[in-house]
């Protein structure tokens, strides 16, 4: 059995039904945590539960009482939280002025209020245990993508809201990881209106980056931005915007023939 730092670990991960959630979950496995896997579908979350053994917590996030209602269903099944992995998110590509309404309402909604409304009703658990949360934002939070300005935008609030909430609550003892991925090859792009059409950066494995975000769980760190060379253009992009900009706008690649979702 394994003995790690993860041994024996009460973790609820959420958007687990498929892409970085999936793999997070079946990686923590391995670490001989104990598992409430959240996500919308239900079969997957099934099969997972058959392979891990995670306790599976179908619902909508986009419910506006489903993050508090998956949390107290979380800890009836494990008896407590010692680390919540908040994962859940959905995309949108394309000019801004072609969102409606409902697409701008939905990114909030699921990228920023479900994430609140989560980490809210867990803190007292995570207090409790002395616990971890982890928050899955996106490089376009710290850079800024052109033709995925609101989701930039929504992924940018959630890096600071895990600054501002670290500040918070580590003199209670309760960590607060923001892990930062690139492009991941997932389901997320057949989700969105538009697919994954640019040429770099090429999309890293779902696998690898759960690997690399358990790592940073287990090894109490703040802050991942995976893959690294990420860093290089995050750095650049706060401390040489203007630089930042013109090397963007000369190197970028541009979108291939725009495809269906």
């Amino acid at each position: 059995m394994p003995d790690g730092p993860l041994a024996g670990a009460r973790i609820l991960v959420t958007g687990a039904s498929s892409g970085i959630g999936e793999a997070t979950a079946r990686v923590l496995a391995t670490r001989g945590a104990r598992l409430a896997a959240a996500g919308r579908n239900r079969s997957a979350l099934a099969e997972l539960g058959e392979a891990t053994g995670a306790q599976a917590l179908p619902g909508d996030l986009l419910d506006p009482a489903e993050a508090r209602a998956t949390v107290r269903r979380a800890l009836d099944a494990l008896g407590g939280l010692d680390v919540v992995v908040s994962n859940a998110g959905i995309g949108w590509a394309g000019p801004f002025d072609e969102m409606t309404p409902a697409d701008i309402d939905r990114l909030l909604d699921l990228n920023l209020r479900a994430t609140a409304h989560l980490v809210h009703a867990a803190l007292p658990a995570l207090r409790h245990s002395g616990g971890r949360l982890v928050l899955v934002g996106s490089i376009a939070g710290m850079l800024g993508v052109p033709g995925e300005a609101w989701y930039s935008a929504t992924k940018a609030g959630l890096a600071g809201f895990a600054d501002a909430l670290r500040a918070e609550v580590t003199p209670a003892g309760v960590g607060v990881t923001l892990v930062t991925p690139g492009v991941v090859a997932t389901r997320f792009f057949d989700r969105r209106n538009r697919g994954y059409d640019r040429q770099r950066p090429r999309p890293v494995a779902a696998e690898r980056l759960a690997e690399a975000l358990v790592a940073a769980v287990e090894g109490g760190r703040d802050e991942l931005v995976y893959p690294g060379w990420l860093r290089l253009p995050a750095r650049l992009h706060g401390g040489l915007p203007g630089l930042y900009r013109a090397l963007a706008r000369r190197f970028a690649s541009p979108p291939t023939a725009l495809r269906s979702a």
